[in-house]
């Protein structure tokens, strides 16, 4: 039979085991939501730099058309389609460029899943050596 102490040294070490549990599920759930919470500032952050940077080029630029139109009066289609064909060309280019910054980005909640990944293994590793006797 077991003794009473042994069921209390059980008892004691399963609640000790749980409280490190939980104190490990806390500490992830934490870090996913600071990771959550940057992600979404640096997404924001990069969706106005880039409204804001649009609208200035894109005023800058059709004043500049307005401009060289004006100036060159009787080449007015010849200089529409040539502005025409380099803003084509340019919105092209920008689009590439996203496509390739979106690619190169890097994943969302990499630190957290790198560390369910680790504690994943070092429990593994601890019930690896409870399972074998000394």
């Amino acid at each position: 039979m077991t003794s009473p102490g042994g069921r209390e040294g059980l008892r004691a070490s399963l609640q000790r085991l749980a409280i490190a549990l939980l104190g490990m599920l806390q500490l992830r759930l934490e870090l996913l939501g600071n990771e959550v919470e940057v992600e979404k500032l640096r997404i924001l952050r990069l969706l106005l730099l880039a409204l804001a940077s649009m609208f200035c080029a894109v005023l800058a630029l059709l004043l500049l058309v307005a401009l060289i139109t004006l100036w060159l009066w009787e080449l007015r289609l010849g200089v529409l389609g040539a502005f025409t064909a380099l803003f084509v060309l340019a919105s092209w280019l920008a689009w590439r460029t996203l496509r390739q910054q979106v690619k190169q980005a890097e994943s969302p909640f990499s630190a957290s899943l790198g560390e369910l990944r680790e504690d994943l293994r070092r429990l593994r590793r601890s019930a690896g050596h409870a399972a074998t006797p000394d």
